[in-house]
């Protein structure tokens, strides 16, 4: 019984523990698809093993994400993140998960800067129940100059600091072309500027998630979120036909546009920042 660093030999195993809730685990499921869980190909990720079987998993890069882990799973990857040192720039999962992990971690690692315990995590499994926006479209390569300002804006509002870009400058702008890319970037733009845009940031087995949600200040308020939503599930669902997103419960007008468009809360999550 313990925690070890995966590897690609536990790749079906560690898939299982994710499917038990695809949903939910959206997030890591896209990662460890992506990585093939090999380190070098991205993050580490912890296995929490009881008497030879894989039993949870913790993503252990910028993000710490616990994942199908109960209370003893929990003390034990806090114990082994103590050994390792933090190395993440927030913690974020289903609230119960992520309160145990940091009332271990707090006295070693805190203060926090942020601590948000509500974040309702939010899911639509049919077409939206508004009419879309039909501006709304995905956006093109050429136009990463428009949507970048826009997702810089948009992360340092959410986040409090601005994204990390690396020591080049461009770890942040290459995500965003990343995602134009493969197709997961929606916009509305209008005379070359942004008016509403979100990207769908993890796809699963089935499932992906939006992220980045956006309105250009001077037109909050005037009834643009959910349709600019509704279009995004409609093009999400595309990718996948399951999409969850995850809000601050303190957002109270996202939250209703979110609901307008028919999702539905299933989970709270709750995340730490550093």
């Amino acid at each position: 019984m313990g925690v070890r660093v995966l590897g690609p030999r536990d790749l079906a195993a560690a898939r299982a523990v994710i499917a038990r809730d695809p949903v939910v685990n959206v997030f890591v499921d896209s990662l460890v698809q992506a990585s093939g869980l090999d380190p070098r190909r991205g993050a580490e990720v912890w296995g929490y093993v009881d008497k030879g079987v894989l039993e949870a998993l913790c993503h252990a890069g910028g993000n710490m994400v616990p994942v199908g882990a109960d209370d003893a799973a929990l003390r034990a990857f806090a114990a082994y993140a103590l050994r390792r040192g933090r190395n993440c720039f927030q913690i974020l999962g289903p609230a119960r998960a992520v309160d145990q992990l940091w009332t271990a971690l707090e006295p070693h690692w805190g203060p926090a800067r942020e601590e948000r315990g509500d974040q309702p995590f939010m899911v639509i499994d049919g077409p939206p129940v508004i009419e879309p926006d039909p501006l709304v479209r995905a956006v093109e390569p050429v136009e990463l100059p428009i949507l970048y300002p826009a997702c810089v804006a948009m992360y340092t509002e959410e986040v409090g600091v601005p994204p990390q870009t690396g020591p080049d400058g461009t770890f942040y702008r290459s995500r965003v072309a990343e995602l134009i890319r493969a197709g997961r970037a929606f916009a509305r733009i209008e005379d070359g500027r942004v008016v509403f845009k979100a990207e769908v940031g993890s796809v699963g087995s089935g499932v992906c998630q939006i992220q980045g949600v956006w309105v250009d200040p001077e037109y909050r308020g005037r009834g643009v979120a959910a349709p600019g939503m509704a279009a995004v599930v409609e093009l999400a669902r595309q990718i996948a036909p399951v999409v969850t997103l995850y809000v601050n419960a303190f957002n109270t007008p996202a939250r209703r546009a979110y609901e307008r468009v028919g999702f539905r809360t299933v989970e709270t999550f709750a995340t730490i920042l550093f």
